[in-house]
């Protein structure tokens, strides 16, 4: 049980929707908006020890499922981030003039819970996303929560909503901190507020492929960042740029769009939602994150576990012309796990690869999984104990 614990079901217990007003306006910085616009997003019931939420997890997917309780934290641009508190999991009220509505100063992260067979409930390597986000916080002159905040809130927010974790097998408890501009601003500045919040939510696959082979494609006109810019930071900034992308690669029935880099577009960068490996034999190579692509925690591990497997594993520029050849590719990140590509679409040439008998992906998956669900004993320290 994560420190505190009575003292936070306490907490949990006191927060009903009768006393939720009186409760955040206790909170610094907190100004009750109108009665009317007080409407939760879900109406959960107080927190309980019950074991699971009224879910069908047979059919849990990756949308959002309101669950009981956020956590939520502010500061001004002069002062550092300080104790913040679970609230029940409501609409936001916002500044029309916000720093992140105006000049789309926000950035976000992404983790999970997962639910061992034994009962507890293990969090993966949550400090190098709060490292991230503080990295990424620099980059977009904002002040973040200190590494042991973001811990700290993640779990907290875990913990309250351990009822919505699905069983094991059944998918993961996916949590998202994100870190916002809110204080109002004309000028193109820095935001005068911010707040940090981490919600969650049960999800399962991410594609709607599920576990199946991904298929995709190349587009030569759309690239997702370049150099100077921000395509190393989780920024919210650079997620609606390639919703075109995307939407033009289902259409024609792809499942995702890898892009190439903005200076000689014949380089992997990485897919929409996801990091991006090729495997040759014993070698593993992915796009060195060279201040253009995200560096996932998931590609991150996947890396060291692929070497704890024995695999030579390299990373750096990869020509597109590299694919050909590949007896592998695949991705990862925090969404999708490690998803396998069954093919890649290049200048209407189909570059198929092998996605049945023994795969490297599936190998790295299994230990990846098996330490983020407690069957692979952690000799790392990767995972942290809740409950």
């Amino acid at each position: 049980m994560i420190q505190g614990g009575s003292r936070l079901r306490n907490l949990l217990q006191s927060l009903r929707p009768a006393s939720f007003p009186s409760k955040l306006a206790n909170y610094r910085g907190y100004t009750a908006p109108p009665a009317s616009s007080l409407q939760l997003a879900t109406q959960p019931s107080a927190y309980s020890d019950d074991k699971y939420a009224d879910v069908d997890w047979d059919k849990l997917g990756f949308g959002l499922t309101p669950t009981d309780y956020m956590y939520v934290m502010r500061c001004s641009k002069d002062e550092d981030f300080k104790e913040g508190r679970l609230n029940r999991y409501a609409n936001l009220e916002i500044s029309p003039s916000a720093g992140v509505l105006n000049y789309g100063q926000g950035i976000y992260e992404g983790t999970k819970a997962n639910r061992a067979e034994d009962g507890r409930i293990l969090l993966f390597r949550p400090e190098q996303n709060a490292t991230r986000m503080k990295r990424g916080a620099e980059r977009m002159l904002m002040p973040s929560p200190s590494i042991q905040q973001f811990v700290d809130a993640v779990k907290e927010t875990v913990y309250a909503n351990k009822r919505w974790i699905p069983p094991p097998g059944k998918g993961s408890l996916y949590v998202r901190p994100l870190l916002l501009g809110t204080g109002p601003i004309l000028g193109l500045a820095p935001s005068p507020e911010y707040t940090f919040i981490v919600y969650a939510s049960p999800v399962r696959n991410y594609f709607k492929e599920g576990t199946a082979p991904l298929n995709l494609y190349i587009d030569e006109e759309f690239v997702r960042a370049s150099p100077g810019g921000a395509g190393g930071v989780k920024t919210i900034t650079n997620y609606a740029p390639v919703l075109q992308a995307i939407a033009r690669a289902k259409e024609r029935g792809f499942s995702d769009v890898l892009y190439l880099d903005a200076v000689n577009r014949k380089y992997l960068e990485e897919v929409s939602s996801c990091n991006i490996f090729i495997v040759k034999g014993n070698h593993i190579s992915t796009p060195a994150a060279s201040g253009t692509i995200l560096e996932g925690v998931t590609r991150r591990s996947i890396l060291e576990i692929a070497r704890d497997h024995g695999y030579q594993v390299e990373e750096r520029a990869i020509p597109v012309d590299d694919l050909v050849g590949a007896d592998e590719v695949f991705c990862t990140g925090t969404a999708v796990g490690v998803a396998p590509v069954g093919s890649i679409t290049h200048q209407n040439r189909r570059i198929e690869f092998k996605t049945e008998g023994s795969l490297v992906c599936k190998e790295l998956y299994s230990t990846l999984v098996g330490l983020q669900t407690g069957r692979v004993e952690d000799k790392k320290g990767w995972t942290v104990v809740i409950h």
